[in-house]
């Protein structure tokens, strides 16, 4: 299996090192396999001759119109990791490049993946387009905006469509190289993830900061003060309007766009993060828990807390 690793001036030290690692150690291990798939080869590509990390590193890099069409293209992070730095960063003519690169590619039947911000890369490419994917979760209101036609889930870890691989923040990294080698042997992506002491995780719904994310929108930030102050309360959509000066349509237009969700959806959101929080900070039953954030008994709470975040409470109390 022949991957390209696509890395761009001012990568994510870290995204790079985690993919060219994980993808060196499965390549190790392979040779212990009974049954060994395709040799794992490995190169660094450029659009530029010349790439430093963010951290100020050299990356000695293939040039891309000198390599072969690989069978998988990974892109990660680019060290530009807020909106404004992002926006910016993705201004400049080497991530059009870039762009031009990954579709040609993706045409010659490349599975094309990538991580935290290095998914805005791809998302400029056009390739996303109609797709499912995740991104990191609070670059999540900047997506949606950038790209209205992508079909963003951020609470997933790892999100594979058609041809392509999306994923979550930073460490994502390792899950985006492991579910590539997963996709050659389920074996081999097993063995190597033992190596690395990483465990499965599915979602990053339980990093995930609402109170962040609710500043991307002046109405939605108001929503988020309302809803925080009424968790034991409940929910009303026509008290938050009323709260937020904004019709009941115009508020659900708004978290829709910013954040993909609806007002309940995200109040429920908020219930999740306060419990979560209780849990693990208090010695309060799962029941007064329950109650503290609107639920008349424990069992409503724990359906929630597994449904959103796919821990139950005896897991998120031994986190703590």
């Amino acid at each position: 299996m022949q991957i390209h690793i696509l890395a761009l001036d001012g990568v994510f030290d870290l995204g790079l090192a985690a993919l060219t690692d994980t993808l060196s150690t499965a390549r190790q291990l392979a040779g212990t396999l009974a049954q060994a798939p395709a040799p794992i080869d490995v190169t660094v590509v450029g659009v530029r001759r010349r790439v430093r990390t963010a951290q100020g590193l050299t990356v000695p890099v293939v040039p891309v119109r000198s390599v072969r069409n690989p069978d998988v293209v990974l892109v990660p992070a680019l060290g530009a990791n807020m909106p404004d730095t992002l926006a910016a960063r993705l201004a400049l003519a080497d991530v059009a490049d870039a762009a031009g690169a990954l579709q040609q590619w993706s045409a010659a039947g490349a599975v094309v993946g990538a991580a935290c911000t290095g998914t805005f890369v791809l998302a400029e490419s056009a390739l996303l387009d109609g797709q499912r994917a995740t991104t990191s979760w609070w670059l999540a209101p900047m997506f949606r905006q950038r790209y209205p036609d992508v079909l963003l889930n951020e609470s997933r870890m790892l999100v594979n469509s058609a041809g392509f691989t999306t994923a979550g923040a930073a460490l994502a990294h390792l899950d985006l190289a492991l579910g590539t080698v997963r996709s050659c042997s389920p074996t081999l992506a097993a063995l190597a993830a033992r190596y690395l002491l990483v465990e499965a995780r599915g979602s990053q719904a339980e990093f995930v900061i609402p109170d962040h994310l609710a500043h991307a929108d002046p109405v939605v930030e108001r929503f988020e003060d309302w809803a925080r102050q009424q968790l034991a309360n409940g929910f009303s959509l026509a008290e938050a309007a009323a709260a937020t000066g904004a019709s009941e349509r115009t508020l659900a237009r708004r978290l829709q766009v910013v954040l993909g969700k609806s007002p309940l959806s995200y109040f429920q959101d908020l219930r999740v993060e306060r419990a979560v929080h209780l849990l693990r900070t208090s010695t309060d039953s799962v029941d007064q828990i329950a109650a503290q954030i609107g639920y008349s008994d424990g069992v409503t709470l724990r359906t929630l807390l597994r449904r959103k975040l796919g821990r139950g409470v005896r897991e998120l109390r031994a986190g703590s």
